[in-house]
């Protein structure tokens, strides 16, 4: 029985381990005009306001919405973002491998496996 569990344990990491990453960038582009890079941003971002005066406040949110837009949807950096966010925060997440399990990036013109 125990040999069974194990073996559950392991095909349900494998699968949260492919599958989560597409989950949380399919919900980022459906529901809010980031992708991870600049949801991610935005989060530290968020955490540096100093003061607790409205204005002040209110300027830093739009510093940041700024800085955050321009690697999110529709911004300029956008592509850059896009990729951090799957070469770089997505293989994060899954030790380095890709959604198909390479260790090589398939996003680079004539790199073979």
């Amino acid at each position: 029985m125990a040999s069974t569990m194990e073996w559950a344990k392991q095909k349900y990491n494998e699968q949260y381990e492919v599958w989560m990453p597409w989950i949380e960038d399919t919900f980022l582009k459906y529901f809010t005009k980031d992708n991870k890079v600049s949801y991610t941003t935005r989060e530290q971002l968020d955490k540096t306001k100093v003061t607790g005066v409205e204005q002040v406040d209110t300027l830093q949110d739009g510093v940041h919405n700024l800085v955050t837009g321009q690697v999110g949807q529709g911004g300029l950096l956008q592509p850059v973002g896009d990729l951090v966010s799957k070469e770089g925060v997505n293989r994060s997440e899954r030790k380095g491998k890709d959604d198909k399990g390479s260790y090589l990036p398939a996003s680079i013109p004539g790199l073979s496996k």
